[in-house]
């Protein structure tokens, strides 16, 4: 069986394991995993947060990541605005980006789930109310999520991916991992 790895990315952690790109050392996988063999499958943010999972099956990896498997990846999205159903219904039909229009995807509104906090904190203002949308994607484009909200009146403020197929983030502090059989 291969080994694969869950772990919750904190915001501002970069979905892989070096640092190329900056001047200024940012944080990556390595600072929180040191397993040899075990590669990201799939990428998440630097600016989101939830469930990354490595592993060294190029098979599994593949079916993980790649969008032609179709796995659903659900997500729980603070989102600027009070959502109104018709903004789900969008959601739920498919939405007309810049690269084509997205699968469709399930949406609901959600009470304020249970999370660790941010850190950062997201920006609070007082005159903008906000709310949260769980929303399951089965495909992956470059900021799916928070284009989609935003092509429906609603900019993303918290992206947290919660669950990826039948595997879930939940029970796991950020910056933690656990291997699964």
């Amino acid at each position: 069986m291969a080994r694969l790895i869950l772990f919750n990315k904190p915001y501002g952690v970069l979905p892989q394991f070096t640092d190329r790109g900056s001047e200024t050392k940012r944080a990556t996988l390595s600072d929180f995993i040191d397993l040899p063999g075990v590669y990201p499958a799939g990428r998440l943010d630097r600016d989101s947060e939830g469930l990354m999972m490595l592993t060294g099956d190029g098979k599994l990896q593949a079916r993980i990541a790649d969008p032609k498997y179709k796995m659903p990846k659900t997500y729980l999205v603070q989102v600027e605005g009070d959502i109104e159903p018709e903004s789900l219904g969008l959601l739920r039909q498919g939405v007309e980006l810049k690269d084509g229009r997205t699968r469709p995807a399930e949406a609901e509104r959600i009470a304020d789930p249970d999370l660790w906090p941010r850190d950062p904190p997201i920006r609070v203002r007082q005159s903008v109310p906000d709310c949260w949308i769980k929303l399951t994607i089965s495909e992956g484009r470059n900021r799916q999520v928070r284009r989609m909200t935003a092509a429906v009146g609603h900019p993303t403020l918290r992206l947290v991916r919660w669950r990826i197929g039948d595997w879930c983030v939940e029970g796991l502090q950020p910056g933690e991992w656990r291997a699964e059989n």
